[in-house]
């Protein structure tokens, strides 16, 4: 499966932002999709993961209640819905997919990543 994620942009402190990433190639099989980000110094990390069905969500607590991860699999896409951003969310943000989901999600576990796309958010 390849991914390629857009969206990404230059957002004041409290505001919204809406990334996707869409899938190409061998998207016939089930699979479940993540996001992960990367501040500059820091490792990867976990953001949201959907199953294949949508049913099954996760998120880390950091973005609880201001982030919502969604996928239309007849589009092959999945969404990052970003409210209230703050300065701290700051990153190059990664979709990623997997064969199954597994929780708590784990770099590991997903096998196919896309290019990464910014946020940033100005406070």
């Amino acid at each position: 499966v390849q991914l390629q994620a857009s969206g990404g942009g230059l957002v004041q402190a409290g505001g919204s932002l809406r990334l996707s990433c869409a899938a190409s190639g061998r998207t016939g099989s089930s699979y479940a999709m993540g996001w992960f980000r990367q501040a500059p110094g820091k490792e990867r990390e976990f953001v949201a993961v959907i199953s294949w069905s949508g049913g099954v969500t996760d998120y880390a607590d950091s973005v609880k209640g201001r982030f919502t991860i969604s996928r239309d699999n007849a589009k092959n896409t999945v969404y990052l819905q970003m409210n209230s951003l703050k300065p701290e969310d700051t990153a190059v943000y990664y979709c990623a997919a997997g064969p199954k989901l597994y929780l708590p999600p784990k770099l590991a576990d997903f096998g196919s990543w896309g290019q990464g796309t910014q946020v940033t958010v100005s406070s």
